[in-house]
């Protein structure tokens, strides 16, 4: 079985929408702007696209980072690496042609069967949406969060409010930077 991996940059109160910078959004480029840059602390990113063997993503996701990111240098194991979408709407024609193998799912349940396969991890980048949706559904086995020392207020948040019961996570590894940053890794305890 396959772990499936979300990782995000996320405010303290939650919030993970339009962290680079991206058009349209109240708080747009919140990690950039607001917070000093400090390369140690995001060594977790080089790592993830090391360790990881498969890229998943929802829709709004992949329609954002595919035009950009085959062609970014700080992304290069991401080129080869296969990729998964979650979509209802998305057709193949919609999928670009530089970016490698890329696999349309139309369903929860057809992740779950891709975590059922044989391979490393999947990582599941940005995609607001769909992680609200794994968790909910218990398909999150690991996050990797860097949090911002910051209150957003407003903005698509990484946890759904879903009445539903408890999940207890527990840290495996974690780490405090100069600018406020802070790792968190979590393990989902089943």
């Amino acid at each position: 079985m396959r772990t499936l991996i979300s990782t995000a940059f996320v405010s303290l109160d939650g919030v993970m929408e339009a962290p680079g910078g991206e058009p349209g959004y109240r708080n747009s480029g919140w990690t950039v702007d607001l917070v000093d840059f400090l390369p140690e602390a995001y060594e977790i990113k080089g790592r993830e696209q090391g360790e990881a063997a498969a890229l998943l993503l929802g829709r709004v996701s992949y329609e954002a980072f595919s035009p950009v990111w085959p062609d970014m240098e700080e992304f290069p194991e991401y080129r080869k690496m296969p990729k998964y979408v979650v979509s209802t709407t998305l057709t193949e024609d919609d999928l670009v042609t530089n970016w490698g193998e890329t696999t349309i799912l139309r369903s929860l349940d057809e992740v779950a069967a891709l975590k059922e396969t044989e391979g490393g991890p999947i990582i599941v980048h940005g995609s607001a949406a769909l992680n609200r949706s794994l968790s909910d559904a218990g398909l999150i086995d690991r996050y990797h969060l860097l949090v911002f020392p910051l209150l957003l207020g407003a903005g698509k948040r990484l946890f759904s409010d879903t009445d539903k019961d408890a999940q207890k996570l527990r840290l495996v590894e974690h780490e405090a930077y100069a600018n406020g940053i802070q790792k968190n890794v979590f393990d989902v305890v089943r």
